[in-house]
């Protein structure tokens, strides 16, 4: 690790710590799909949406530990969005109180992440998707080198990027990929043998601005 590595990780946690304290995050504005075709047949059928929430894991910045965010490689054998990169989390069950509960429950059932070691500290706005599915992303902050047990059937690999190049906007590009026998425009971002790409990137993307914004 070297200073500068450190010096960015250090200046975009407590970039992310300032956007959330001052943020109430009350109504936060909804994440867009990079395809605004998709953003119109979305909004022609909310109420088909099925919920889900998924967390955004962030280790705290630490000397000599920069901060990163735990991501997921998916199951081959998943019939949503297999070996796709995501965030852990997963639809909304009965016995959920809220969408923090939902975001809670799937990450300790797909990577072993107790609630108790996760720290909220906001939300993002909900993103809907062609494939059916209204996210609502939670932010939460962790301890680094916690240890990680992956549900099999659901987790492929679990995997830490760090979070001074997740959250800068400049670090991602839009690309194309063919759904439904349609072209659409979405996001991409390379990190290391991982391609971070679609909803996770969308909303990675998203929070990366707010921030940026917010400093302005």
């Amino acid at each position: 690790m070297n200073n500068t590595d450190n010096s960015n990780s250090e200046q975009a946690f407590y970039d992310l710590l300032a956007y959330f304290s001052s943020t109430k995050n009350d109504n936060p504005d909804p994440i867009f799909h990079p395809d605004n075709s998709v953003n119109k047949m979305m909004t022609q059928h909310p109420t088909t949406l099925r919920k889900a929430s998924v967390l955004i894991p962030i280790t705290r910045h630490k000397p000599g530990k920069n901060s990163e965010i735990v991501l997921t490689v998916r199951s081959e054998n998943l019939n949503s969005h297999p070996g796709q990169i995501s965030l852990p989390g997963g639809s909304e069950e009965a016995i959920d109180s809220d969408v923090f509960a939902t975001a809670l429950r799937e990450s300790e059932e797909e990577i072993g992440l107790a609630p108790g070691d996760v720290e909220v500290i906001g939300r993002l706005g909900d993103m809907a998707l062609p494939s059916g599915f209204q996210i609502t992303p939670i932010v939460g902050l962790i301890e680094p080198d916690l240890e990680y047990v992956p549900c099999p059937i659901e987790v492929a690999e679990i995997f830490h990027a760090p979070l001074s190049l997740l959250m800068n906007p400049d670090s991602y590009k839009f690309t194309s990929m063919t759904y439904d026998n349609q072209s659409r425009k979405v996001l991409e971002l390379q990190f290391e043998r991982f391609r971070i790409w679609g909803a996770t990137a969308a909303i990675l993307y998203h929070l990366a601005r707010m921030i940026e914004n917010s400093k302005t």
